[in-house]
């Protein structure tokens, strides 16, 4: 088979591409991978509001228990609590199951360590080689070595919230926020948190069915949100995605505050109360160079790395960087969290608001966003890797950055997943910038379809 598991963990279509039966054997095959240091081995589980995750929760539970693992079920929970909670009680591993912001009819597993982090490549590799081989070698196992679903003592959901509430500074009173939660996992805590912190809190996004998760609402179709942020007279609004790992923004002029202008003015709080190091903030490639001029402007150093959130914190482990992300909203800030947390991002965006006193279309006018210009080049599957193997291609991409003369860039980006290779120009003069982003790909096209 190819390759199981994507940029974040196994995903498809449930019942059909993501079957019980694959998540069965990805339960037995987890165990065997995952348990070296104990003999039976704890799992958390949590999920979104999918109609499909009660299906995918029985399964992988099932494969677990059947290798001797025990489990702890923690029911509908954002894919950062789950990363907390695994630490908090002390599991082996945890288990998410969502397909994050995609349409309901999607579902994903995936996987996190003791530690709380994300799986990295040879783990995955490991358990995708258990299944290939068609199982753990331990085989068939019963009696009383088989597995066990355990209750814990206490509301894992309201221990995540307190640790929550900890880190808000010196709360929310006073402050009005419009909050959307896609109809997703934070559909219940996001509202208990800000109303406990003293905020007045419009909710919109939460009352999910198990098939409206996404649909017309979060962090990718924040329309309503900047509608009823103005109706309401919020001073932010603040859009999760459907497993709430990451955070959109709205300024109370409903303008969007994407996860560049989030980290920026975060960076500016911690950089003022000293909880920066030495001012290393990490973004991705596809961060606009505005975000980068402008944490350089107030004595921040920025490092860039590829397109996804377990890459930002692969750099920040080994930089010792503390607050990195994406232009998605993606956010991850080290000291407190092991992977993007929509709910902490939001609570450290307030905090930022109150503490630098000004308003959050003031703060975020310190970002200015330069165009972006995305265009696909058609190419043969076998020649995506080769673009700067052509020398046609290599001197036209030499050609432009000359003329950008460092007010722009140029990007350029092979399709993971199809015979495209992606053009990304950035620079000031949208209509310049759009000619060289469609003359590069249509060359492109040329050389290597």
């Amino acid at each position: 088979m190819g390759r199981l598991f994507g940029t974040d963990g196994v995903r498809g279509v449930a019942n059909t591409e993501l079957t019980a039966a694959l998540a069965y054997r990805l339960g037995m095959a987890g165990v065997a991978a995952l348990s070296r240091e104990r003999e039976r081995p704890v799992f958390l589980i949590g999920k979104d509001t999918r109609i499909s995750g009660d299906m995918l929760e029985d399964a992988i539970s099932a494969g677990i228990l059947s290798m001797g693992g025990d489990v702890i079920k923690a029911g509908v929970m954002p894919t950062p609590a789950v990363a907390w909670l695994v630490r908090h009680f002390r599991a082996d591993a945890g288990v998410v199951i969502s397909a994050s912001h995609n349409p309901f009819e999607y579902n994903g597993i995936k996987l996190f360590s003791g530690e709380g982090f994300k799986l990295d490549d040879a783990i995955e590799d490991e358990i995708e080689g258990i299944m290939e081989a068609g199982g753990p070698e331990r085989g068939h196992i019963s009696g009383g070595r088989l597995g066990r679903s355990l209750e814990v003592s206490e509301d894992a959901l309201r221990s995540y919230g307190d640790f929550l509430k900890s880190l808000a500074g010196e709360g929310l009173k006073g402050m009005r926020i419009a909050v959307d939660c896609a109809n997703g996992a934070a559909y219940e805590i996001a509202e208990r948190v800000f109303t406990e912190l003293g905020a007045r809190v419009s909710m919109m996004g939460n009352a999910p069915d198990g098939t409206n998760i996404n649909a017309g609402c979060g962090s990718t179709h924040p329309e309503r949100l900047q509608a009823m942020t103005l109706e309401c007279g919020a001073d932010i609004g603040l859009a999760f995605d459907g497993d709430a790992d990451r955070l959109i923004a709205v300024d109370e002029k409903g303008r969007l505050m994407d996860g560049d202008r989030i980290m920026y003015i975060c960076a500016r709080m911690m950089m003022r109360k000293g909880e920066l190091g030495d001012g290393l903030v990490t973004a991705t490639v596809m961060s606009n160079m505005g975000l980068t001029k402008a944490l350089e402007g107030i004595g921040c150093r920025v490092q860039l790395t590829g397109v996804g959130d377990r890459y930002v914190l692969e750099r920040m482990l080994g930089t010792g960087s503390v607050l990195g992300g994406e232009q998605s909203g993606h956010i991850i800030f080290l000291r407190h969290g092991t992977t993007g947390d929509g709910m902490l991002a939001a609570l450290q965006l307030l905090r930022a608001v109150a503490f630098l006193g000004a308003r959050p279309s003031e703060l975020a006018e310190g970002v200015t966003i330069y165009p972006q210009v995305l265009r696909n080049a058609g190419v043969k599957a076998e020649n995506r890797e080769r673009y700067m193997r052509d020398g046609a291609v290599r001197a036209e991409i030499e050609r432009i950055e000359r003329r950008m003369a460092g007010e722009g860039r140029v990007l350029i980006r092979p399709s993971g997943t199809e015979p495209l290779v992606r053009v990304m120009i950035e620079g000031s003069d949208l209509g310049r910038i759009t000619g060289m982003a469609e003359g590069l790909a249509a060359l492109i096209t040329e050389r290597l379809g």
